[in-house]
C-alpha cells in the first residue's frame, strides 16, 4: 500500500489526491485481453473526511467516433480536455458509466463504477497534444462524513462487440451487487399508459377522465397516471401547494378510483416527492428541515431527518390503503441534493449523507408499498433511472419532450440499454389536433421500442388519428413480448438511432426512422419493418438468398395496402409502403 499523496500506477491506472492521511491499494480482480475488473480500497488508521480523489488512465484515440453517456441526448460527440464540464453521477442522477464507440458502432472502451449511490464525476476527453483519451472517475466531491475504509470496483471493457452490448453487460454487472438488486416488474408496468399531463395539465375533471379511460381501454391502454392537479385547485403550474397531498380538485378520490377500475384500467397518482410548497401545512410543520428554501419551485424536504422520511412514506402508504391505487409516479427525485445553503448536519438527523438518506427513504417506500400491493408500479423519469433507482422503481420514463418524436426515440433507447428488465416508457405522446395524420403518426411510431404513453384528448382527436392510435397500440400489445423481452440494438448513436432492431424467437422488428438501407444478415420467419418516416418506400439489402416471403403493407391507420409474394434474394430491393406504415414479411414454408 502506498500513500495517496503519491502517484500510484498499476495496469496504467493512476490515483491522485491531495490528502496524505489515506492509503490506497489497487487489486486486479480479473483481467483478460478485453475486460478488466479492479478493486480499489482506500483506508485510514482513524476515521477522517477525505479530499476529492481521482482515478485516471489514458487510451489511444483509435477508431472513436463519439462518447455515449446516459443522458447526453443529441450530444454524443467527442469532448476535448479543455471543456471543463464533467458528467455527474449519484443515486438520482445518471449512472456511473461511459462508453466510447467507433465509426462502426463498435465498443472501443466502456468503463463503469460499482458505486451508484454517492456523487461521482466521470469523463473521457481527448487531448490534442497526444491524440489520447483521458478517462477519469473522481470520488469524495461532496463527502460529508468521516471514513476509514472505502471500496469501489472499476470495470473496463474493450471487447469487440456493438457498444450497446457493452452497456448491457455493465447493467448485468451492477445487478450482481447486493445493494443494487432491482425489484420485480409487475404486469401493470408493461401496459400502454394514458397520462393526463400534456392534454389537461392541472385542469382535471373526474367525468372527463372516466370517459377518456373508457375510450383508452378500447384502444388497448391498460393504465392511467393522473398527474399534477389532482391535489389542488390552484392552476398556476407551480408547486406552492405541494406537501400536504390532500385532494381538493379530485376530492371524491376513492369513488373516482373505483370508477376508473370499472373501466378496466389501473390507476396511479403523481407526487412531487421533494417539494413542500410554502402555502402547505407541511411547510410550517417542517420549517427548518429543508435542504433549501431557495429552489426555483418550492422548498426541498431534507431526507436526513427521520420524521421527514416517515411523513413522506405515510403519504404514499395511505394513498394505497385509502384509495386502492395501483401505482405512483414519484417525481423530481433528482432535487434531493446538496445545495449551497443546505444546513450542516445536526444531532436530530440520523444520516449525514443526503444520497444515503435518499436510499433509505426510497427503500422504505417500496418495501412499505409492496407489503400492501406486491404488484404496485412506481414510475421514475430521466435523469433518475440509474442502477440504484432500479431498487425502488419498475418503470423508467423518457424525460419530458412534448412533440419531439426524435428525442423521445433517443431517450427510450438510451434508457433501455442500461435498464435490464425494468419497463422503459416513452414520454407522453402528444400532437396538435389539426396535425397531418402521418406527422401525428411520427409521434407514435418513434416510441414503439418502449412502452407507449399517450397524452391527447381521445374524444376530441380526428377519427383517422384515433384509428392510427388503435392500430399501433394493438400492434404493440400483440408484439409486447418481442418488444420488451427481445434482443434490442439501436444503431448509429450520433445519427440519433435511425435504425433500431429487436428480435426474439425467429421474429425481428426493424424501425427505420430515416432514409437508410435496411440490412438483413440472417433468415427470420417473420420480419416486420416499421417505416417510421415521412418518405415512402423501404430499401432492403439481403446478405444471402433468404427465400420467398408473403409481404403485406399497411398505412399508418391500419388499412392493408397490398399483399403479394416477394423473393428476398441476395442484393438490393425496394418495397413500397406509405409514410409511417408497416411491412410484414412471413416466410413461406
Amino acid at each position: 500500500m502506498t500513500q495517496i499523496a503519491d502517484t500510484i500506477s498499476k495496469n496504467d491506472i493512476t490515483i491522485k489526491s491531495g490528502c496524505k492521511h489515506f492509503k490506497t491499494e489497487i487489486t486486479t480482480i480479473s483481467k483478460n485481453a478485453k475486460v478488466s475488473l479492479y478493486h480499489i480500497q482506500i483506508t485510514s488508521d482513524t476515521p477522517k473526511k477525505p479530499e476529492p480523489l481521482t482515478i485516471t488512465w489514458k487510451i489511444p484515440a483509435h477508431n472513436v467516433k463519439g462518447i455515449w453517456k446516459p443522458t447526453t441526448d443529441f450530444a454524443k460527440r467527442i469532448q476535448a480536455d479543455w471543456e471543463l464540464e464533467h458528467m455527474e453521477s449519484r443515486i438520482s442522477i445518471d449512472a456511473p458509466v461511459i462508453s466510447l464507440f467507433g465509426h462502426d458502432d463498435s465498443n472501443r472502451h466502456t468503463f463503469a463504477c460499482s458505486n451508484a449511490i454517492n456523487k461521482l464525476e466521470l469523463n473521457a476527453e481527448i487531448r490534442e497534444e497526444d491524440d489520447c483519451f483521458y478517462c477519469h472517475v473522481t470520488l469524495f466531491l461532496e463527502q460529508q462524513s468521516k471514513i476509514d475504509n472505502y471500496n469501489i470496483q472499476l470495470r473496463i471493457d474493450e471487447e469487440e462487440k456493438h457498444f450497446s452490448e457493452a452497456l448491457k453487460d455493465v447493467s448485468e454487472w451492477w445487478e450482481s451487487f447486493e445493494n443494487l438488486k432491482p425489484i420485480s416488474v409487475p404486469d401493470a408496468a408493461l401496459v400502454p399508459l394514458y397520462s393526463t399531463w400534456y392534454n389537461f395539465h392541472q385542469t382535471l375533471n373526474e367525468n372527463v377522465l372516466i370517459e377518456e379511460c373508457e375510450i383508452a381501454k378500447k384502444l388497448g391502454y391498460g393504465a392511467i397516471i393522473v398527474d399534477d392537479g389532482w391535489q389542488t385547485n390552484d392552476g398556476n403550474r407551480g408547486y406552492d401547494f405541494t406537501g400536504d397531498w390532500e385532494p381538493e380538485r379530485l376530492n371524491k378520490t376513492k369513488q373516482f378510483v373505483e370508477d376508473i377500475h370499472a373501466t378496466g384500467m389501473k390507476i396511479g397518482f403523481w407526487y412531487s416527492v421533494p417539494f413542500c410548497g410554502k402555502k402547505s401545512k407541511a411547510y410550517k410543520r417542517f420549517k427548518g428541515k429543508f435542504l433549501t428554501e431557495n429552489h426555483r419551485w418550492a422548498p426541498v424536504f431534507d431526507p436526513r431527518y427521520p420524521d421527514v422520511r416517515e411523513y413522506l412514506i405515510k403519504i404514499y402508504k395511505n394513498a394505497l390503503l385509502d384509495w386502492n391505487l395501483d401505482g405512483l409516479k414519484l417525481d423530481f427525485i433528482d432535487d434531493f441534493r446538496l445545495y449551497v445553503d443546505t444546513p450542516e448536519v445536526n444531532d436530530t438527523m440520523d444520516f449525514i449523507s443526503i444520497n444515503a438518506a435518499v436510499d433509505r427513504l426510497l427503500t422504505d417506500v417500496i418495501t412499505t408499498l409492496k407489503e400492501i400491493n406486491s404488484e404496485v408500479f412506481i414510475e421514475f423519469r430521466q435523469k433518475y433511472v440509474g442502477p440504484a433507482m432500479r431498487k425502488y422503481g419498475n418503470m423508467f420514463r423518457a424525460f419530458d419532450c412534448p412533440g419531439d418524436a426524435t428525442m423521445n426515440r433517443v431517450r427510450i433507447a438510451d434508457i433501455r440499454m442500461l435498464a435490464g428488465n425494468t419497463a422503459v416508457h416513452s414520454d407522453m405522446i402528444t400532437w396538435h389536433n389539426n396535425e397531418q395524420l402521418e406527422v401525428a403518426a411520427l409521434q407514435m411510431v418513434n416510441t414503439l421500442f418502449g412502452v407507449p404513453q399517450i397524452s391527447v384528448v381521445l374524444k376530441d382527436i380526428p377519427k383517422k388519428h384515433l384509428e392510427m392510435v388503435k392500430f399501433y397500440t394493438e400492434y404493440w400489445n400483440t408484439n409486447k413480448n418481442l418488444i420488451t423481452k427481445g434482443h434490442f440494438t439501436p444503431y448509429r448513436p450520433l445519427a440519433n438511432y435511425p435504425i433500431q432492431k429487436v428480435s426474439n424467437n425467429g421474429k425481428i422488428l426493424i424501425g427505420l426512422h430515416d432514409d437508410h438501407v435496411v440490412q438483413l444478415d440472417k433468415t427470420f420467419e417473420n420480419i416486420d419493418i416499421l417505416n417510421a418516416k415521412l418518405s415512402e418506400g423501404v430499401i432492403i439489402k439481403s446478405d444471402a438468398h433468404f427465400g420467398n416471403y408473403n409481404c403485406k403493407t399497411y398505412n399508418c391507420n391500419g388499412e392493408k395496402i397490398s399483399e403479394k409474394t416477394i423473393k428476398l434474394n441476395k442484393g438490393i430491393m425496394e418495397i413500397h409502403v406509405p409514410a409511417c406504415g408497416l411491412i410484414q414479411l412471413t416466410l413461406n414454408t
